[in-house]
C-alpha cells in the first residue's frame, strides 16, 4: 500500500515479544468483546505484573511524541499498512485492535497486544490506553491503539485544582482542562488522519454521533497537515528532533491527504441489527459527511465483492456510492456467543471485520516511504499539529464562545 516491498535479501523483520509463555498460567483470556469469558480480569491482573509494555508509546501522557523505543522494531520495508483507531471509553477499541493483531484468546501463553479493562479499572472509571500505543504484526501492519476521547478519566488526570490543564496542548499557551481535553481529541484525530492508511472510528450503539461530529471537526482543521511521505528531512539518518532541524524540513506541495475512515458501531441490540436499520444508519453517515473530504474518490473502499456490513449483507445498496461508507456493526455479545436468529454471532462478526479491514485498500501516501521514515516523519507531523494556526484559532473561538472556563 505504501510502496513496493523490500528485496528478498533484506533482513527478517523484528518481532515484538509480548510476554514469555512461562508467565501465563491461566486459561483462555479475552477482551471486552473477546472470545473467552471469565478470563478478562485475570488477564488484566497478569498484565499489571509484567514489565510496562506502555514504554513503547509514541504519544505519552505528557502529550509528547517519542520514537526511540518503537523505532528498533521497524525496518526499511516500504510495503506496510498503518491502521489506527479512535473512539470514546468502553466501546472496545483495544479488543478490535487485538483481533487485527491476531490475538487468539484460546492459545496458551499468548497475551493480548493491547491492554484491556479489568473489573477494577471499570469500577474506578479508569482508562487503559495512554496516548498512542503501537504494535506491528508479522504482516507488517502497524496498529495504533489510542487513549479514549471524551473521557472523564483523562479529563480528571489533566485537571489542576484551579481548573487549568497540566498539559500544554498548544505551544506555550495555558488553557482550562476542559478546553485542553477537547483539543486533545481533535489533535489526536488530525494526527491519525494524517499518518494512517485506515482509521477505525468506533461508537457505541446506533444513536451516538459524537464521533461523527469529531471527525467533521478533524476534516475542518486538518488542512495544511501533510502525510508522512511529504516531509523531506534535512538529516535523514537522525532519529531525534531538534528545533533547528524541524525548521529545515520541507513539505511537498500536494493535495491534502485524508485517511480512509471505517465506521464501527459496537454493542448493538437485536432490534438495531435489522437490514432496514443498518441501511438507515449508512444513509445517515452518507448525509452527515456529504460535504467532507472523506467523500473524495481517493478514499479507499472495501473490495466490491464484500458487503459494507457483515451483519446486514442483504441490505447492500446499488446506488453509485454503495461502497462508502465502510460500515461495520458489532452486536452485543451473548454469554455463550450464540447466533441471533438470522444474524451472525458476535465473534463471527468480529472475525469478518478483521478479515475485511486487513485486506482493505486505503489511500496511498504521496510517495514511497519506509517504516522507519514513516515514524520519524510522524513525529514531525505531530509538531505541526500542535503548532497549527488553524487549530489555535479554533481554540480561541471555543474560548470566546463561553462554553469553556478561562
Amino acid at each position: 500500500m505504501a510502496g513496493s516491498s523490500n528485496p528478498s535479501s533484506a533482513p527478517l523483520p523484528p518481532k515484538i515479544l509480548l510476554a514469555k509463555p512461562g508467565l501465563v498460567t491461566g486459561g483462555p483470556v479475552a477482551g471486552k468483546f473477546g472470545r473467552g469469558g471469565s478470563g478478562d480480569d485475570e488477564t488484566a491482573s497478569l498484565r499489571s505484573r509484567l514489565p510496562p509494555i506502555g514504554s513503547l508509546n509514541l504519544l505519552s501522557d505528557s502529550w509528547d511524541f517519542h520514537i526511540d523505543r518503537f523505532l528498533p522494531f521497524l525496518t526499511e520495508n516500504t510495503d506496510f499498512t498503518v491502521v489506527g483507531v479512535i473512539g470514546p471509553p468502553g466501546v472496545g477499541k483495544s479488543t478490535i485492535m487485538n483481533e487485527l493483531y491476531g490475538f487468539d484468546a484460546t492459545s496458551p501463553g499468548m497475551l493480548p497486544a493491547f491492554g484491556i479493562e479489568s473489573e477494577d479499572s471499570r469500577a474506578m472509571a479508569r482508562h487503559c490506553s495512554i496516548g498512542i500505543e503501537p504494535r506491528i504484526s508479522a504482516d507488517r501492519i502497524i496498529l495504533l491503539d489510542t487513549q479514549p476521547v471524551f473521557s472523564p478519566s483523562v479529563l480528571a488526570e489533566i485537571m489542576r485544582p484551579d481548573g487549568s490543564s497540566t498539559i500544554s496542548v498548544l505551544s506555550g499557551e495555558s488553557l482550562s482542562a476542559e478546553l485542553a481535553h477537547e483539543l486533545m481529541s481533535i489533535q489526536l484525530g488530525v494526527l491519525l488522519a494524517s499518518i494512517c492508511h485506515v482509521l477505525l472510528v468506533v461508537s457505541e450503539g446506533v444513536h451516538d454521533n459524537n464521533m461523527w461530529r469529531l471527525m467533521l471537526t478533524v476534516d475542518l482543521l486538518k488542512h495544511g497537515i501533510p502525510d508522512p511521505s511529504s516531509l523531506i528531512p534535512s538529516h535523514s539518518q537522525s532519529s531525534t528532533l531538534g528545533p533547528e532541524k524541524e525548521n529545515e524540513d520541507k513539505v511537498h506541495e500536494s493535495e491534502d491527504y485524508m485517511v480512509a475512515p471505517v465506521f464501527v458501531h459496537t454493542k448493538l441490540h437485536d432490534q438495531d441489527l435489522t437490514p432496514r436499520n443498518i441501511v438507515q444508519l449508512r444513509k445517515a453517515i452518507l448525509q452527515y459527511f456529504s460535504m467532507s473530504s472523506f467523500m473524495r474518490d481517493k478514499t479507499g473502499n472495501m473490495t466490491k465483492d464484500q458487503p459494507f456490513s457483515s451483519v446486514a449483507s442483504s441490505a447492500q445498496s446499488n446506488d453509485p456510492h454503495s461502497m462508502w461508507p465502510n460500515l461495520f456493526v458489532i452486536p452485543l455479545k451473548n454469554k455463550d456467543d450464540s447466533p441471533r436468529g438470522q444474524y451472525e454471532s458476535y465473534n463471527s462478526t468480529l472475525w469478518n471485520m478483521r478479515d475485511q479491514v486487513i485486506s482493505m485498500k486505503g489511500p496511498s501516501f504521496a510517495r514511497t516511504v519506509s517504516e522507519r521514515d514513516w515514524l520519524k516523519n510522524a513525529a514531525k507531523i505531530w509538531e505541526l499539529v500542535k503548532s497549527s494556526p488553524i487549530i489555535a484559532e479554533y481554540s480561541k473561538t471555543l474560548q470566546s464562545s463561553g462554553m469553556f472556563r478561562r
